[in-house]
């Protein structure tokens, strides 16, 4: 019998369904892999404290292929995995604005007779998830693809592909009330991921409070603020100074970067371990965590057209600020008059002693 004072109780496990079958290169997986802030395998192994058991179906790490790793969507759509997160990576096509075949497939349908069969036919990715959806704990979009659509959704596509909230409407909540949750990036940041991905575990074990979200469904504390508040040019930008060439450690907007109006949290994070990031090695930001990227933020490299208002009257207040400043700077840049050496006390104090 063993030992009522020695046996732990189990942990309760949340599977982690995560569907890379949407339209997608898969570069949101990829980018996991580099997450420090937790890694993955933090997550994976359970490493962290208070976090609830956790086992990962994910066609990049698991090590179960064929039947038996469809074996457990099967068991999800059953209703015999309870709680799970259904992990979308990959826009959603529009299987009903075509005549014949399909845009997008995960494994094969399976039908029970008496014993599992199967049919040889592609179980399409919108039927996952009109399967799936219903019986998840929650689902959290992974990258721009799955949540607004993303490159595929391009105006002139031929698959009429969407976000996972356009397909099941913005207004969705999962059996446990939880909002879709969306992590845009294109790819994903690793952190930004990875920590979503803990804050679920986190809620779906009791751990956490509801998780907070913005409009467009993004976690607040992740996508609160500009690309240009957490930027280290930006105090160019309110100077009215400006690169006209890259390299320069100068402001980029007249290069065409988004910045001012992105919410991201790359200049600030980095993209790994703190390094890194767009605008942080000279790069443009070009709006890749926004629903309406990319069609809303082309042509790429031309300076937006709000900014030439915007730059045109920073240019010319930054003008003056920079006047100014340097009327201070030479004052508070030369050391004060009374620090030299002789026999007259000249700092004001009136001295005590002979």
């Amino acid at each position: 019998m063993a030992d009522p004072v020695t046996t732990q109780p189990e942990k309760p496990v949340v599977h982690v369904l995560w569907l890379n079958a949407g339209l997608s290169c898969d570069g949101d997986s990829v980018a996991l892999t580099a997450a420090t802030q937790p890694t993955i395998e933090e997550i994976a192994l359970g490493a962290l404290p208070g976090l609830p058991g956790v086992q990962f179906h994910w066609p990049l790490i698991d090590y179960e292929v064929g039947d038996d790793f469809m074996d457990w969507w099967w068991k999800a759509d059953a209703g015999e995995l309870d709680p799970f997160v259904l992990v979308v990576e990959g826009s959603i096509p529009n299987e009903a604005i075509k005549q014949e075949g399909y845009w997008s497939g995960f494994g094969n349908r399976r039908r029970v007779d008496g014993k599992t069969t199967f049919d040889q036919q592609p179980m399409t990715t919108s039927e996952w998830i009109d399967r799936l959806a219903p019986k998840a704990w929650a689902i959290l979009c992974a990258g721009t693809c799955a949540t607004y659509g993303g490159i595929h959704a391009m105006a002139g596509n031929p698959t009429g592909a969407m976000g996972v909230p356009d397909y099941l409407g913005w207004n969705w909540r999962s059996k446990a009330n939880v909002p879709i949750v969306c992590v845009p990036g294109c790819p994903i940041q690793p952190d930004n991921l990875s920590e979503t991905i803990l804050y679920l575990l986190y809620q779906a074990g009791g751990q956490a409070p509801m998780i907070p979200l913005d409009d467009a469904l993004r976690p607040t504390w992740l996508f609160g603020q500009t690309v240009h508040e957490g930027c280290d040019r930006a105090g160019y930008y309110e100077q009215g100074d400006f690169a006209t060439e890259y390299g320069s450690p100068k402001c980029i907007v007249k290069l065409g970067c988004w910045g001012p109006v992105v919410k991201c949290n790359v200049p600030k994070r980095g993209w790994m371990n703190g390094i890194g990031g767009c605008p942080n090695v000279g790069g443009i930001c070009i709006g890749c965590t926004m629903p309406g990227f990319p069609d809303k933020f082309m042509p790429f490299m031309d300076e937006p057209p709000g900014s030439r208002v915007s730059t045109a009257a920073s240019g010319l207040y930054g003008g003056l600020i920079r006047g100014l400043r340097t009327i201070t700077l030479d004052t508070v840049d030369k050391e004060p008059k009374w620090r030299h050496r002789g026999t007259e006390l000249t700092t004001g104090y009136q001295k005590t002693w002979r």
